[in-house]
């Protein structure tokens, strides 16, 4: 993969990303994606975002629970290669959108966190650096809200992210255009 790509490069190279190579991404590509993405668009200025990123044990614990609550009543070689897969991730990190009692603007956080995740996932993408949004089962639960120390009355995770170098980038299709417009007058 090519860095420092053109915009419309990146937006149609960015893959999710399964397998990552056994190599560390800097703290700084960490931060620089997060300065951008916080530049999303989001109404009233809200800036509902926070990002909680996991640290070694942080890291190890979270992904006990995830084998807790994937690998339960499967076999030990899907166990296995489940532990395999997530010991070989080696940044993780937790977006949060900040809760409301208004619905609109609950929406509304939802929404600009979403084109904050897209925009951090850009920029490391054409950094070389591949993600992986996950939204599975543990992104709900009590006990990850309690590791992390997250108020759940306050905000809610919009993601688990895994994050690095790509072992194997795969290809995609999409529909065509035709499909997905409809052009009234």
């Amino acid at each position: 993969m090519t860095k420092n790509l053109a915009i419309s490069d990146i937006i149609q190279s960015r893959r999710t990303i399964n397998l990552f190579q056994d190599r560390i991404v800097s703290v700084e590509h960490l931060n620089k994606a997060i300065d951008h993405a916080r530049w999303a668009p989001n109404h009233r200025l809200t800036e509902p975002w926070h990002f909680y990123l996991l640290g070694k044990k942080t890291r190890e614990k979270t992904i006990q629970l995830i084998m807790e609550i994937k690998t339960a009543g499967k076999s030990e070689n899907f166990r296995l290669s489940t532990q395999r897969r997530l010991d070989a991730i080696p940044g993780w990190f937790v977006l949060t959108c900040e809760n409301s009692t208004n619905p609109i603007i609950k929406k509304e956080n939802y929404a600009a966190c979403c084109c904050a995740a897209q925009n951090l996932m850009l920029y490391l993408w054409g950094e070389g650096i591949g993600v992986k949004w996950t939204t599975g089962d543990v992104t709900r639960d009590d006990k990850l809200y309690n590791l992390l120390k997250i108020n759940k009355h306050q905000s809610t995770m919009v993601g688990l992210f895994w994050y690095g170098y790509p072992l194997q980038v795969p290809a995609q299709k999409r529909k065509p255009i035709k499909e997905i417009t409809t052009t009234l007058e």
